[in-house]
């Protein structure tokens, strides 16, 4: 059985050894035994569940728990429990689906918002103050106005200096909502609102998930289909990782405890 120690580790996964450290004091690996010198004992074991670990890690969504319960998983997993691990690893990938069908969902719905308008031909038939759109887009006010200072959209002032909102302004808010209860960041929907105004034969999809050279992606949401379908990529390695961490065990169930072998 090979062994390693914690300089090993460090180099095979291109990190710090206070970095694996940190791994074994936060529960992402099984507790390595310590040799008769007092240095660290890793198994083929701990490797395996290195690679889970930095799989899991590597998912940048963080809407709905997904980030904490992608941690759920790797602690799960590092204490042995791995029918529990895969069972939550499961879960999660079920909600990484339901999020990219929402995601999906939000941009047939936009589509379908813009196709109305392009029927209606623009006609302003609509007068709202911002509580009253607020209250029609059942939003707060907060959110209109955050919406504004993001520069989403600019309404129109009547003649009292007063906000007016028209019938293509609550049709441009309600593509902003559908995408925001989808978890679209406020810069990936400005993109796409920006692209078409520019073109509006714009691939919306493409648009709003393809952030362009000079822009600064700040979060995951700034290409939230690609990131939800990395997650799911992600989390199908895992799903692999603790199967076969189990037949490991199985085969073996001394694999992690080898203090009796000197580093």
């Amino acid at each position: 059985m090979n062994i390693y120690k914690t300089i090993d580790i460090a180099r095979m996964f291109g990190i710090h050894v206070n970095t694996v450290r940190l791994y074994e004091k936060y529960g992402l690996i099984p507790k390595p035994e310590r040799s008769s010198n007092g240095y660290r004992i890793f198994t083929e074991l701990h490797i395996e569940q290195f690679k889970l670990a930095r799989a899991a890690l590597k998912v940048e969504v963080l809407q709905n728990g997904l980030r904490k319960k992608a941690v759920e998983i790797i602690k799960v997993s590092a204490a042995g429990d791995y029918d529990r691990a895969g069972k939550l690893t499961e879960e999660y990938i079920a909600q990484v689906e339901r999020e990219k069908e929402n995601a999906e969902e939000a941009i047939k719905i936009t589509q379908s918002i813009l196709s109305g308008m392009n029927r209606a031909g623009g006609n302003d038939t609509l007068s709202f103050s911002r509580k009253e759109a607020a209250e029609f887009l059942d939003v707060t006010i907060d959110t209109l106005r955050n919406w504004e200072l993001n520069g989403l959209f600019t309404a129109k002032r009547g003649k009292n200096g007063y906000r007016i909102y028209g019938t293509e302004d609550l049709w441009r808010l309600k593509i902003i909502r559908s995408l925001r209860c989808a978890n679209y960041s406020l810069s990936s929907i400005l993109r796409m609102l920006q692209a078409l105004s520019v073109n509006p034969e714009t691939d919306i999809r493409e648009a709003i998930d393809t952030p362009g050279k000079d822009d600064d992606i700040i979060t995951a949401c700034d290409k939230l289909l690609t990131s939800l379908n990395e997650a799911g990529n992600h989390a199908g390695f895992v799903a692999g990782q603790i199967e076969n961490m189990k037949k490991m065990r199985k085969k073996n169930p001394t694999l992690v405890h080898q203090s009796e072998i000197n580093c």
